[in-house]
């Protein structure tokens, strides 16, 4: 007994349909927009808000509850253990904290403290928070930040 046409059985090879061709083309123009995308925003610091607002009190009560100090400015790095980028972000972190006076660091497992990654947004890892003397986060990045970036911003601003 015979079976013909089943999709499993090998078949004439057919030339790759205009649609195809068409489809392939958009889904790998759309992927090297994204990744361009990606790279050029990955660990860009960008400012959160200009002045504190009564909206801030929620998110210092957790700030605290993480270990940041009120009158010291603080970067918090939230990480994973598996997460290969964290450990470079921790590494600019220190090297910037230890070029810097009066600069704490605090990194926090998002496994550990899941309520506070949500309550701060964060979405992925490492997420750096640039915490001023207030205890208002200032600025942020989603990915690991440029040295050079992080310390303009805390020379800058952020409280000091």
């Amino acid at each position: 007994m015979v079976f013909h046409g089943l999709p499993w059985q090998p078949g004439p090879v057919q030339s790759p349909s205009l649609t195809g061709i068409l489809v392939l083309v958009a889904v790998l123009a759309a992927a090297t927009a994204f990744g361009w995308w990606r790279r050029r925003h990955d660990g860009r610091l960008r400012v959160v808000r200009k002045r504190p607002s009564a909206a801030d009190a929620p998110h210092r009560a957790t700030l605290t509850a993480l270990g940041v100090r009120p009158g010291e400015v603080t970067l918090v790095q939230f990480s994973a253990p598996v997460c290969a980028p964290c450990r470079a972000a921790r590494r600019v972190l220190a090297d910037v904290a230890a070029r810097l006076d009066g600069v704490a660091v605090r990194e926090v497992g998002v496994d550990e403290h899941l309520d506070a990654a949500r309550e701060l947004d964060v979405w992925r890892t490492p997420t750096v928070l640039v915490v001023d003397a207030a205890g208002s986060v200032v600025r942020r990045a989603a990915g690991v930040p440029d040295r050079d970036d992080l310390i303009a911003a805390l020379t800058v601003g952020a409280g000091r």
